[in-house]
């Protein structure tokens, strides 16, 4: 993130800068490589419309998601009160993140343990940039033309009533937006949530991802576009499965925006 001149809380604090927003990166924005391409783009996007923005870095721990999801309630809770402990330091009124469970967990878990913020998900942020004229997509670059299909995060959409924001954006390009069958409150899960990202699946007779992947090729796609890294990564694999990775692209919206045009490059 050298490039990007990206500052931690730590650094702002130092210089007595007060920024407006904390972006919290996430464990799949700071180690995944794919994802890591997800947190430059938004970063660039903050960048590029003089967001005040800073980082925790080497501070920000797991939000705890994960080991709740998968039952350990007292490991959560004391990565929660770590992260709370941190955040009210800075005294962190508004929070942005690049992945829905992070979103849900910061939004609505840890209010009950002493952590009060305003917390959006990137694609609620780059809805409002773009609005307020911060960013204008004009053609669609090299999405122009293309089929543009929306996979909604489990706790974006069906956790928090987020289903508008992304496909807003994603409606400023010049390209067709379709949707599958199974969207918005019917929408099917990628497989990744819950805590299955880090474990083997159940037996069963199909991969969830690749139940999920054939929703989406049945909409005859460019792109599959996603807002959440699980996701992102659970799609990649279904489209690898049917060999189809050459032919459609997995994209975050907010990588969309950066490549078309969106920033003036």
């Amino acid at each position: 993130m050298s490039e990007l001149k990206v500052k931690t809380m730590a650094e702002c604090l130092a210089s007595g800068e007060v920024p407006e927003i904390l972006f919290w990166v996430g464990c799949a924005g700071s180690f995944d490589d794919r994802a890591k391409k997800i947190t430059k783009a938004i970063a660039r996007i903050l960048n590029h419309c003089n967001v005040s923005f800073a980082i925790l870095g080497g501070e920000e721990s797991c939000t705890g998601d994960p080991a709740k999801r998968a039952g350990n309630e007292f490991l959560f809770q004391m990565m929660a009160m770590q992260n709370i402990q941190v955040l009210n330091g800075y005294e962190v009124k508004k929070i942005v993140t690049g992945c829905p469970h992070c979103f849900n967990t910061l939004k609505n878990e840890y209010p009950n343990l002493g952590g009060q913020y305003e917390v959006l998900h990137h694609t609620q942020l780059i809805n409002q940039l773009i609005k307020e004229g911060k960013i204008t997509i004009q053609g669609g670059g090299s999405f122009s033309g293309k089929r543009i299909t929306f996979h909604d995060p489990c706790y974006l959409g069906r956790g928090n009533n987020v289903y508008e924001a992304p496909r807003e954006v994603l409606q400023n390009l010049d390209a067709e937006l379709v949707e599958m069958k199974r969207s918005r409150a019917h929408g099917l899960c990628c497989g990744a949530g819950g805590a299955q990202m880090f474990k083997e699946a159940e037996p069963g007779n199909k991969e969830v991802n690749v139940e999920r992947t054939e929703d989406a090729l049945e909409t005859s796609p460019n792109v599959i576009a996603a807002g959440c890294p699980f996701c992102n990564t659970m799609l990649t694999d279904g489209v690898k499965h049917f060999e189809k990775e050459n032919s459609i692209a997995v994209k975050d919206v907010a990588e969309i925006v950066v490549e078309a045009g969106g920033l003036g490059n």
